[in-house]
C-alpha cells in the first residue's frame, strides 16, 4: 500500500478529485490517501505561500503528492504554489506526454505522439527581478551546469526507459550564447552517451512553429523552463484539449502529479468538468510508483471511454461523440470499463522494466578563472552617451579605462549611431588597458571614484573568463 498526499485544490479541483479518487479506488489501486488543504483559502487566511508547515511535512514524508488545480488570489504578493513547490522539493523535471486521440477528439495532427521534457527549477522562473532605473526592469536569467545535466539526462533516460528513437532540444542559443549556450552545450555532451537515441537541436522560435505546424517529426522535447511552459501548453491543445493532459513533476526524492489546466471557478460545483488530465496524471503517478498494471488498466478504460464517445462538454462534437456527461457520470463510465480495452486507439501497454539511471551532479574540476574587467550599471537620465562617457573618464581608477557603453544591450558608445534610442540604463564597461591581472581592489577604487562623482551606480557584474574562455556578453552592434 502507498501512502499518497492529496489536496482537491479550488474551483472544479475537489470534483475532479473526487472521480480520479473513485476510478483509483474501483481499479483496486494500492493506494492510502492523507489529505492537506492548500490554496485560496490559504491565501487568505493570511499565509502568502498557501501551504502551511504541516501541509509540508506530510508531502516531504509521503514523497508522492497528487495535486488538484489551485487559485492564486490576484495582489496582496501571493506566491505561485506551483512554481514554490517544484523549488523547494527539488522536482527538476516536469513531464507532460501529449498524444493525439483521433478520430475522438478533433485534432489536425492525428500521428502526433511527443513528450515536453521541461526544466523545472531555474531559468527565468528564479523570480529574481529589479527596478532599479526610473525606465527599465530587469529579471536576471539563470542556468546551471547542475540543472542542465540533471535534466538532459532525464530525457534522454526517458526516452530509454519508453523505447523513444529521437530526443530535441529547444533553445535560443544564438543571442543567449551563455545561459541558453550551456543547456546546447551539455544537450551535445550528453547525447553522445546514447548513441542508439538519435539528437537534433533547434532555435526555439522555428522549433515552436515546427511543432504547432507537424509534432508527428518530433518525439521527445527537452527544453529550459520558460519556452518548456509555453510549447508544452501548445503542445497539448493541438492535440485536442488542454483539458486531457496531466503532468508529473519528478525529483530525487519527491514527485508532485497534476493537471496541466487551472481551476476554471467559472464552471465549480456545476459537474461540467472534465476529470481527464488528472486522471492522467494519476496514471503517470501509478507508473511512478512501480503499479504499471493498474495504470495500465485505468489508461484503457479511459481511451475505451473516449472511443464509445461518452465526453464531457469540452470535448463533446456532434456526429462524433454519442452521449455528453458530466463528472461524476464521465468516471462512473471510465469504471464501467475497467477490464476492457481500446479498439481503434492504440491500448496502454506496461512501462518498460529498465529503470532509469539517474545519477547524483557530481562538481567538476573548477576552472581557471580570471578577472577580466566590470560591468558598471548606471542611472542617468541624459540621452547621449558621448556625454556620458565624459563624466565616466572621470571615475576611471587605476588600471581601469572605459572601453564601451551599451543601453538595453546595443553599443551606444564608442561609434553609436544617434538613431538608436537610449533609456535611463546604462551598461558602462570598465577594463584594463595593459591586460594586467585585475582584483576587486581595482573595482572598489573605480567604485569610490563613482561616489566621489555622484555617478549613481546601481550594480556592478565582474567580467571573467573560465580556462581562457570569456564568459560575458559583448554588446550588440559590436
Amino acid at each position: 500500500m502507498h501512502k499518497i498526499t492529496i489536496a482537491k485544490g479550488d474551483g472544479i479541483g475537489p470534483e475532479i478529485m473526487e472521480a480520479t479518487l473513485d476510478i483509483l479506488r474501483s481499479a483496486g489501486a494500492p493506494l492510502a490517501f492523507e489529505e492537506i488543504e492548500i490554496g485560496e483559502k490559504v491565501y487568505l487566511s493570511g499565509n502568502t505561500s498557501g501551504i502551511s508547515t504541516e501541509a509540508w511535512d506530510t508531502i516531504r514524508h509521503n514523497k508522492v503528492f497528487l495535486k488538484a488545480p489551485i487559485t492564486t488570489p490576484q495582489g496582496g504578493g501571493y506566491k505561485s504554489l506551483n512554481v514554490t513547490t517544484r523549488k523547494m522539493l527539488g522536482l527538476y523535471s516536469n513531464v507532460r506526454p501529449c498524444r493525439s486521440l483521433h478520430p475522438f477528439i478533433a485534432t489536425r495532427h492525428p500521428g502526433m505522439d511527443v513528450v515536453i521534457i521541461r526544466e523545472n527549477e531555474e531559468d527565468l522562473y528564479a523570480g529574481i527581478e529589479h527596478q532599479q532605473t526610473d525606465e527599465v526592469v530587469q529579471c536576471l536569467k539563470l542556468i546551471s551546469r547542475p540543472g542542465c545535466e540533471k535534466i538532459v539526462r532525464y530525457a534522454f533516460e526517458y526516452a530509454r526507459q519508453q523505447g523513444r528513437k529521437k530526443v530535441t532540444c529547444f533553445t535560443k542559443d544564438n543571442i543567449m550564447k551563455q545561459t541558453d549556450g550551456l543547456f546546447r552545450k551539455v544537450f551535445n555532451e550528453i547525447a553522445t552517451e546514447y548513441p542508439e537515441i538519435a539528437s537534433e537541436h533547434w532555435i526555439i522560435d522555428i522549433g515552436a512553429a515546427k511543432l504547432a505546424d507537424t509534432p508527428e517529426t518530433f518525439d521527445v522535447i527537452v527544453t529550459p523552463n520558460l519556452y518548456g511552459d509555453v510549447v508544452s501548453d501548445i503542445a497539448a491543445q493541438i492535440t485536442g484539449s488542454v483539458g486531457l493532459a496531466g503532468s508529473a513533476n519528478i525529483g530525487e526524492e519527491c514527485a508532485m502529479f497534476e493537471a496541466i489546466h487551472g481551476s476554471a471557478p467559472d464552471i465549480a460545483g456545476k459537474d461540467l468538468a472534465n476529470p481527464s488530465g488528472l486522471l492522467q496524471a494519476a496514471v503517470m503517478m501509478l507508473n511512478h510508483l512501480g503499479e504499471t498494471a493498474v495504470a495500465e488498466q485505468i489508461q484503457n478504460a479511459w481511451l475505451r471511454t473516449l472511443e464509445e464517445g461518452i465526453h464531457t462538454a469540452d470535448i463533446y462534437r456532434e456526429g462524433v461523440s454519442t452521449l455528453k456527461v458530466g463528472t461524476r457520470a464521465f468516471a462512473e463510465a471510465v469504471i464501467h470499463n475497467l477490464g476492457k480495452k481500446p479498439e481503434q486507439l492504440k491500448p496502454a501497454a506496461s512501462a518498460g522494466s529498465l529503470m532509469l539511471n539517474l545519477p547524483r551532479y557530481q562538481r567538476k574540476q573548477p576552472a581557471q578563472k580570471k578577472l577580466e574587467g566590470v560591468d558598471v550599471f548606471i542611472h542617468w537620465a541624459g540621452y547621449d552617451a558621448n556625454e556620458l562617457a565624459e563624466k565616466l573618464h572621470r571615475m576611471e581608477a587605476g588600471k581601469l579605462r572605459l572601453t564601451m557603453i551599451t543601453n538595453r544591450g546595443i553599443k551606444v558608445w564608442p561609434n553609436g549611431f544617434k538613431e538608436t534610442f537610449c533609456t535611463d540604463h546604462w551598461r558602462c564597461r570598465f577594463q584594463p588597458t595593459d591586460g594586467e591581472q585585475l582584483s576587486n581592489k581595482h573595482i572598489l577604487e573605480l567604485l569610490a571614484h563613482a561616489v566621489q562623482d555622484d555617478i549613481d551606480t546601481i550594480k556592478t557584474e565582474n567580467l571573467y573568463s573560465f580556462d581562457g574562455r570569456p564568459a560575458y556578453s559583448l554588446g550588440q552592434g559590436q
